[in-house]
């Protein structure tokens, strides 16, 4: 799917209910990999996977193999989330109320994104009998 924009909503922390949007942002082909983008208390949390499904032993060398140091030079935070059906991530940044600092900001992650999991699933090639 291709996307042109992503949409930053702001929730309440306490209840997990959506309060506004904080902004739309023109993105490039690496938003495809979001799943989730929102904003609690001025921390911005974007969910990411391989936007396809992968078998069992892919699963455990994609978290294996991804390189989540990338996104930590560049000062942004990112957890593995395992309790999803496909490796999943979500990076963590704080919100800028400047409009063009925020997209420049999200598609530097969105790029990185795109990076690494291309990266990754070249990676895993011919592993599939060190994961099973």
């Amino acid at each position: 799917m291709d996307f042109s924009s992503l949409v930053l909503m702001e929730k309440d922390g306490a209840t997990g209910m959506i309060i506004k949007e904080l902004g739309s942002y023109t993105v490039n082909e690496g938003a495809a990999y979001v799943t989730k983008l929102y904003c609690i208390d001025g921390d911005v949390s974007l969910f990411f996977d391989t936007k396809k499904d992968v078998e069992e032993w892919e699963y455990s060398a994609i978290f294996d193999l991804f390189e989540k140091e990338a996104f930590n030079e560049l000062a942004y935070d990112i957890e593995e989330k395992d309790d999803e059906y496909n490796p999943t991530w979500v990076v963590k940044f704080k919100y800028d109320e400047e409009h063009e600092e925020m997209r420049a900001v999200i598609n530097e992650v969105c790029n990185l994104i795109k990076e690494k999991i291309e990266k990754v699933f070249q990676d895993i090639i011919g592993k599939e009998e060190e994961y099973q």
